[in-house]
């Protein structure tokens, strides 16, 4: 019998691969966007063409106003966008967005009768955010598990992440062969409406580096180069 997973989508690569990825096990994909406040549109139009061509059963989008708390260069236009490394957590990191991302998602997941949940956390090329980490997934999973009606009666919500020991370049080998389109995707933290990416951000930066590590010509549409 066909199993049902609801799928975070932010419109960037990683999520689409996951999507590929799950659907491709045999799962019933349900695709869920947040519109937490970020800076740009583009994204979540990217997630709903993403979820559209890799056949998710359905496409819905949340709206929570993230701004309101602000703490990051995602949701407050007064912080820059950094375009060189720092140390330590970027300014770029949401505080409790992956918690905030997960709940919603764990509360669609129970009202579809979903057992799975897909996300594209990655803990190998990532922006040194503290919830992409294995442990923060393992935490949320045994929340997951005691604080749902699926969970109570044994039969606990699934937190698959597929993509969290991959290497960027590895990820964008793995679509490809799933069939995804990366051109579709939306992963630049200040792209314009149209979709076009700074290709400065530390977004750009790794999944520039991705597209060149893995030997793949780069569809994004930058810009500049």
């Amino acid at each position: 019998m066909t199993t049902k997973a609801v799928v975070l989508l932010s419109g960037g690569l990683d999520s689409a691969t996951v999507l590929a990825d799950l659907a491709a096990q045999g799962h019933a994909c349900h695709t869920l966007a947040v519109d937490y406040g970020q800076r740009h549109r583009a994204e979540l139009l990217a997630a709903e063409r993403v979820s559209r061509s890799l056949g998710a059963c359905s496409h819905k989008v949340i709206s929570v106003d993230l701004r309101a708390i602000g703490g990051s260069a995602l949701t407050d236009d007064a912080l820059a966008i950094p375009t060189e490394l720092d140390e330590g957590i970027p300014v770029t990191y949401v505080p409790a967005r992956n918690t905030l991302m997960l709940s919603l998602a764990l509360g669609h997941a129970e009202v579809l009768d979903a057992r799975y949940i897909g996300i594209g956390v990655n803990a190998v090329d990532y922006s040194g955010y503290p919830d992409c980490r294995p442990e923060f997934i393992e935490a949320f999973s045994r929340l997951a598990q005691l604080a749902t009606k699926a969970g109570v009666e044994g039969q606990p919500v699934a937190i698959e992440t597929p993509l969290i020991n991959l290497t960027k370049a590895e990820i964008i080998q793995r679509g490809i062969a799933l069939g995804v389109d990366y051109a579709t995707t939306v992963s630049c933290y200040q792209a314009t409406d149209e979709g076009l990416a700074c290709g400065k951000c530390d977004s750009c930066r790794l999944r520039k580096k991705g597209f060149l590590d893995a030997g793949v010509a780069d569809p994004t549409r930058y810009l500049t180069r």
